[in-house]
């Protein structure tokens, strides 16, 4: 079968073992980031690399504009997360019916294939752009955005495109996350006289029950584009054996938050709750640890000139131009604190992304090229 060469060059992208290199099985991006390095080489498009991590560096090819003070930044990052759980193979790309499957096919190759073709189209032929154009394949976003704070440092542009699953919508808010943990310390003592010792797993139990009172409290603010914030305790950890009163337990938490949350707020509103739970419960040993990620929500105005012709473009093409959100966070957020007005935008369903079984449609990569060129062309 012979393939769209944006599809081939998805193909051998998925091909790649990508994994986050802080996940079981991650090769990390080294071998992706050269593959990405040369495709724009092989084309004699400016390019080079950004070490983030010890052979884990970003990867940007530069587009002359014909205004160099403006600059448009594409962004895809380059790693996956793991394959566990996954029913088919993960690196061997297979088209069936019109769509590709396998790691990282979804999320977010696709999208940083499209960005890699609408760049190397334009300048295959000769059409220089309104603005200067940075195409950033990044690493890490699948753990701690360490790519991305890497690339915004003395960062300036004026509009950002960043590629996630998101159907071809344009998006212009996303939630941000918050994860810590919380310990609790107890005392150990034979399962045959607990009143010897102090149970930390049921003291946790208690601050598990609150927490769920706090989500519950959470639906009645919502956003109009991304509902309500989220809290859940994703894993719990405690005790040694059956016959030992546990001395010590421990949650993971994750908060989506909202645009306008802040992370300091957030956790003093947190730690309020764990100082009425001790004054309720006095023998209650429990710490709020600090954050392990932190990463506050986007919300890019409607009325911004990228939002507007964003929109534009889709309605011209026959898609959804409506400007929307979406619950999950990315690269984006980053952007836009760096002062980028950041759009989320790229071919794919978040709802195959991570997934048992990974694919993206290939009619909407090749419309994904399409509006990436459109946007390149048209942003000045």
């Amino acid at each position: 079968m012979t393939l769209p060469p944006v599809a081939e060059t998805l193909a051998d992208l998925v091909r790649i073992n990508s994994i986050n290199s802080s996940y079981e099985g991650g090769a990390g991006e080294r071998e992706i980031a050269t593959s990405v390095r040369r495709f724009f080489e092989q084309r004699g498009i400016e390019v080079w690399e950004q070490e983030v991590f010890p052979n884990r560096p970003n990867v940007i090819a530069r587009l002359p504009g014909r205004n160099s003070t403006r600059r448009v930044i594409l962004e895809a990052h380059m790693d996956t997360v793991s394959v566990q759980g996954m029913t088919i193979p993960p690196f061997e790309p297979r088209v069936e019916d019109g769509k590709l499957y396998g790691r990282g096919s979804s999320d977010t190759k696709a999208g940083l294939a499209a960005m890699m073709h609408a760049v190397a189209a334009l300048h295959a032929e000769g059409i220089q752009p309104p603005c200067e154009v940075w195409l950033a394949a990044v690493v890490d976003e699948e753990y701690s955005y360490r790519g991305v704070v890497k690339l915004c440092e003395g960062l300036a542009g004026h509009a950002s495109l960043v590629a996630e699953p998101t159907g071809l919508r344009a998006v212009i808010a996303c939630k941000g996350v918050l994860r810590w943990r919380i310990v609790v310390r107890g005392k150990s003592a034979h399962s045959s006289k607990p009143h010897l010792g102090l149970n930390a797993v049921s003291h946790m139990a208690r601050i598990v029950l609150a927490l769920e009172e706090e989500h519950q409290r959470m639906s009645t603010r919502v956003h109009p584009l991304l509902g309500p914030g989220t809290l859940n305790v994703g894993v719990i950890k405690g005790g040694v054996q059956v016959n030992f009163v546990p001395d010590s337990c421990a949650i993971e938490i994750d908060r989506r938050l909202l645009p306008g949350e802040k992370v300091a707020g957030v956790l003093a509103h947190y730690q309020k709750m764990l100082d009425g739970l001790k004054i309720q419960y006095p023998t209650l040993d429990a710490v709020m640890e600090p954050p392990m990620l932190e990463d506050e929500a986007l919300e890019t105005p409607a009325d911004s000139a990228p939002a507007q012709l964003a929109s534009t473009i889709l309605s011209e093409m026959g898609l959804d131009g409506e400007l929307c959100g979406v619950p999950f966070s990315c690269d984006a957020s980053k952007l836009s604190r760096q002062g980028v007005p950041s759009l989320v935008f790229g071919p794919g369903s978040i709802d195959q992304a991570h997934a048992a079984v990974e694919w993206v449609e290939l009619a909407q990569v090749e419309r994904a090229v399409e509006f990436y060129r459109n946007f390149i062309l048209r942003f000045e």
